[in-house]
């Protein structure tokens, strides 16, 4: 079990580090969260199939999450990488545009 937290766990470090700015609104509850059940998932996998079907399955969800954000910024308009234009990118996520 302590390679796929160690995977999620360096996917964690590496979106927030990268990513962490494009959350600035977001609630700080709804990422403890949504890791908690990506971590219980994981663990529910790596229990039921094995260790290497759960590290297969942490790599094609990051496959698979990143082909939807891509497809979905793509049609909204917004770039998936640097979220411009940021104005569109507030108001789509439902949050408070502040000049």
């Amino acid at each position: 079990m302590e390679k796929e937290l160690l995977a999620i766990l360096a996917l964690n470090v590496f979106g927030f580090a990268f990513f962490g700015k494009f959350e600035s609104e977001t609630p700080w509850w709804r990422p403890i969260i949504k890791w908690s059940f990506l971590v219980s998932i994981v663990w529910t996998v790596a229990y039921y199939f094995g260790h290497t079907v759960a590290l297969f399955f942490i790599l094609g969800m990051t496959i698979l999450s990143l082909v939807v954000h891509f497809a979905w910024c793509y049609k909204k308009g917004i770039h998936p990488v640097n979220a411009t234009p940021r104005r569109k990118y507030f108001e789509l996520r439902g949050w408070t545009w502040r000049e």
